[in-house]
């Protein structure tokens, strides 16, 4: 016997038709490409939105035509985020991140002969179109009047798109599982892979961050979006805030200290989220720039990472800086990206404050709506509970089942779980310990030290602004860690300093054969450090200390 009830699709315009039903007046605020910021309602950008559909179908798009975007944070971008998909279309978010090349192949692969630019990212735009192939039309973020100078000929104001649009009176009808949006890997080993997500797996996937064991996102944020929505979907925030009414702040590309913590301040931002390498920056500008009355008049109470590793050093800086709760998050591009998130449960509310950092530190517990557990050499899997360190595996409703071009399903193993190329354990509780990246983890004498351990440490010195472990060739232990600092500006530590700070905290086998104190690390468009270049780049280095 089947249910009685109503089944409605679960597609990206009826969420946008949502917030503009019960959210309608709820600002929406962007720092425009001139740095000043700009005023909105979610209303409004349903309005536009509609006005982007019928503006595709004037540009002769057709139903699963993938449209690509390279543009920051800013409100003609959540434009696209609902009139894209909402109109039927596949938003395919381009990194301006990623080397010109891997631009010009993520673009080729998924085959838009329409992108939307914004104006600062134009002068790109155009040496990865100076060599693309196929025609495009590009449509650039800005009134006619603002339209750069430039080589590509039939350059499209994007407001006077708009302009000649008459709205769609409704969203046409679509099938929830059809593609939605197309977003890239960061290409960290090999060219960027394609993932496909759906409307169902986008909405799913939103829902799941008002829970209050996730974000716990809701009418009364004031949401700082700092991940870029060229990736990821911007972890899936543009739609949740939506959905929930939430204010949403979209900082453009002014990402630096001063910029973020204006909008923090003057916004009065409940709620952010971003990689652990910008709240560093972040709070130090905070650190120096603020009174402790300054500091307790922020109405900032929580913040979520991922992305990367937390260290502890940040969960405890932020307790005792502003005290603002953290939540550390799993996920990757090809989960959508969230699947686990660190939140206590009652049992945990008597540990101590040490205790409480520990456990801040973990990756999190699963939400409801996908499934986790460490992969055997033997095909079986093992879940919550015990000692075992492996592969970490993920299913559910949005994780990838393969990659774009490939055959559904190519991804997967034979019981539907996709490797997440994280080597973990899940304790009794269901937090993931991430032990380390599989491609990352170091084989010294046949036995496994872990890069992210050896970081949370030395990140945790006071000197230390960011770390990186990486394994490189030894000719008698196969590998060993060499560890690269970046240092505070004005702050100095020694090889002997940090050798004797890490030797109290991990076992002596496990330290690092040399240190190396550099400027800056290389990251990817994600934020996440690329350690296969350094691995490349100090490939070499024990034999020379030597």
């Amino acid at each position: 016997m089947m249910g009685l009830m109503q089944c409605l699709p679960l597609t990206i315009g009826s969420v946008i038709d949502h917030a503009e039903r019960n959210h309608n007046g709820t600002e929406v605020v962007s720092r425009g490409t001139e740095g000043t910021l700009e005023r909105s309602t979610w209303g409004r950008v349903a309005q536009r939105s509609r006005r982007v559909a019928a503006a595709l179908e004037s540009l002769g798009a057709k139903p699963g035509d993938r449209i690509a975007s390279l543009a920051w944070n800013r409100l003609p971008h959540l434009e696209l985020y609902y009139g894209v998909p909402g109109g039927g279309y596949v938003l395919h978010t381009l990194n301006p991140r990623l080397f010109e090349e891997q631009i010009r192949f993520v673009l080729a692969d998924g085959g838009a002969r329409i992108l939307f630019v914004d104006p600062d990212l134009l002068p790109l735009a155009e040496g990865v179109l100076a060599i693309h192939d196929a025609p495009m039309t590009v449509v650039v973020l800005c009134d006619r009047k603002d339209l750069p100078k430039s080589p590509l000929a039939d350059l499209v104001a994007y407001e006077d798109l708009l302009a000649a649009a008459e709205p769609l009176a409704a969203w046409p009808d679509i099938d929830e599982r059809s593609a939605a949006g197309l977003c890239y890997t960061s290409g960290t080993t090999g060219n960027p892979k394609g993932v496909l997500y759906s409307h169902r797996s986008t909405v799913l996937h939103a829902m799941s961050l008002c829970s209050a064991d996730s974000m716990a996102l809701s009418a009364r944020d004031h949401a700082l979006l700092l991940p870029p929505m060229f990736h990821v979907n911007s972890w899936g925030v543009p739609y949740a805030s939506a959905m929930c009414g939430a204010k949403l702040v979209l900082p453009g590309s002014a990402l630096d200290g001063a910029s973020l913590h204006a909008l923090i301040r003057d916004e009065e931002i409940t709620f952010s989220l971003g990689v652990p390498t910008v709240w560093f920056t972040i709070l130090d500008r905070i650190e120096a720039t603020t009174t402790a009355e300054e500091r307790a008049a922020l109405k900032l109470d929580r913040v979520f990472m991922g992305g990367a590793a937390t260290p502890r050093a940040l969960v405890q800086r932020f307790r005792d800086l502003l005290g603002v709760e953290t939540m550390q998050a799993w996920g990757m591009t090809e989960t959508s990206p969230v699947v686990a998130v660190c939140r206590t449960a009652a049992r945990h509310r008597d540990l101590s404050p040490e205790a409480h950092l520990d456990l801040r530190a973990k990756a999190g517990r699963c939400l409801f709506g996908s499934e986790i557990g460490i992969g055997a050499e033997d095909g079986s899997v093992t879940g919550p509970g015990g000692d075992n360190v492996g592969p970490l595996l993920v299913r559910g409703h949005w994780v990838a089942s393969g990659y774009f071009g490939k055959e559904p399903g190519s991804a997967l193993d034979a019981g539907g779980w996709f490797d997440s190329g994280d080597i973990a354990r899940i304790d009794g509780d269901g937090f993931i310990q991430i032990t380390d990246r599989a491609k990352d983890v170091i084989k010294s004498g046949g036995e496994w030290i872990s890069s992210i351990e050896l970081e949370n440490v030395a990140v945790a010195h006071p000197a230390v602004r960011e770390a990186a472990i990486i394994g490189v060739p030894h000719p008698r232990w196969q590998e060993r860690p060499l560890l690269l600092l970046c240092l505070h500006e004005g702050a100095s530590v020694s090889r002997a300093e940090m050798l004797a700070h890490l030797a109290d905290h991990v076992a002596r086998w496990w330290l690092p054969d040399d240190v190396v104190c550099v400027d800056e690390l290389p990251h990817t468009g994600s934020g996440k450090v690329m350690k296969a270049e350094l691995r490349h780049q100090f490939r070499s280095h024990l034999e020379q200390a030597g």
